[in-house]
């Protein structure tokens, strides 16, 4: 994320907390970098990554440069996660402060901790849970649908930055095992070219579109701790 564009990085904000290193840094970087690494040369041009877990974020790549992320300046911010609210109006934090009396312990404890799915549904922030619940339980399918309504608009967002989009991976816990999330956000992204194979997806294929899909769509699981093996390996020994 480092090499990202400086307007991608910088927040609308006055110029001088920039150089006291108020920026968005972006998270996942490890997953990013390994699966850039598996697509290599072959697989080029526009592509968004979506590392999705617990913790969830997307990243936009042109041509294997980083363009922009929607995590920020901490891992809060960007998708709706499993207990991470998100992207939410700065005004909100200030008037539950105001309001309901709250220190900034218990709003941290709020948005890292008790928002997210496990917030919504009031169950759990297990996908894997609230998707077995989500036929007998609005709470859950309310939180599923939001997490997916999220997703997609973040999607929209990036393949506006990237002026189109060739290829979208899936990967973390989430995208790499959920195929119904896979499901649910790719059916509202036709208008992006992204013509889903239900069978590919249900068996979790490396691909899940549709030969003449415009869009290719992946599914790709990560590896981070070869990547910091990797980067520890280069630090000592080179």
């Amino acid at each position: 994320h480092r090499r990202m564009p400086e307007m991608a990085q910088r927040f609308p904000l006055p110029r001088d907390l920039w150089h006291h290193g108020v920026r968005k840094y972006g998270f996942h970087g490890l997953s990013y970098e390994y699966i850039l690494g598996v697509l290599g040369e072959t697989v080029k041009g526009r592509i968004i990554i979506a590392h999705l877990g617990n913790g969830a974020s997307m990243a936009a790549i042109l041509d294997g440069r980083p363009i922009d992320t929607t995590m920020g300046f901490t891992p809060t911010g960007g998708l709706m996660m499993g207990t991470r609210c998100g992207d939410l109006d700065p005004g909100l934090l200030l008037y539950l402060f105001r309001e309901n009396t709250r220190g900034v312990a218990e709003i941290e404890e709020l948005v890292n901790h008790q928002s997210g799915l496990l917030g919504v549904s009031g169950i759990s922030s297990d996908m894997e849970t609230l998707l077995a619940m989500k036929s007998s339980n609005p709470r859950a399918a309310q939180a599923v649908e939001m997490f997916c309504y999220h997703i997609r608009k973040h999607i929209g967002a990036l393949a506006a930055v990237l002026q189109g989009l060739d290829t979208l991976v899936f990967t973390g816990g989430i995208g790499e095992k959920a195929a119904p999330i896979r499901h649910s956000v790719c059916q509202g992204l036709a208008h992006l070219g992204i013509r889903l194979a239900p069978e590919l997806n249900e068996c979790h294929a490396n691909t899940i579109s549709t030969a003449d899909s415009p869009c290719r769509v992946m599914v790709l699981p990560t590896d981070e701790e070869l990547m910091i093996a990797r980067h520890t390996y280069r630090t000592i020994f080179t």
